[in-house]
């Protein structure tokens, strides 16, 4: 399993890079926000399944099937798993990818921010990879 965590922090890593490149915040696109919200919503029922559905076919044959996703966002993403509060933020467009930032209040109060790269699949937006965005820190 730790395998998997760390291929996708790898590629995760990689896009993150890219984030560097300019980037041009984009109008909302309903539709993005609709399939991470769905996904997240199969999350809060443990329906695998379904929210595996959501994937990529990148994400879908990096892990095989939904136990194994649902494995690693159990482990690695529990304020997916399990969120308090789900906020859609900015759209942006980086190197002519979109990423879909989301900030996520778990269970325990504590904010998260993430960063959702986004395809289009036959008509239909997947979710290509998900990073954890490091928030800036609030001095008094």
């Amino acid at each position: 399993m730790r395998i998997w965590v760390r291929i996708l922090a790898t590629m995760m890593a990689m896009a993150w890079a890219s984030i560097v490149i300019a980037q041009d915040v984009v109008p909302p696109e309903p539709g993005i926000e609709a399939t991470i919200g769905a996904q997240i919503d199969a999350f809060k029922v443990d329906d695998f399944a379904t929210a595996f559905s959501f994937a990529s076919p990148n994400i879908q044959g990096l892990f095989g099937g939904s136990e194994r996703f649902g494995q690693m966002v159990r482990n690695g993403y529990p304020m997916v798993w399990r969120p308090g509060d789900v906020q859609f933020l900015e759209l942006r467009e980086v190197a002519g990818g979109l990423w879909q930032r989301v900030h996520i209040r778990d269970q325990t109060g504590t904010l998260h921010a993430l960063d959702y790269l986004m395809i289009q699949q036959d008509g239909d937006w997947r979710i290509n990879g998900v990073q954890l965005v490091p928030l800036p820190d609030v001095g008094a």
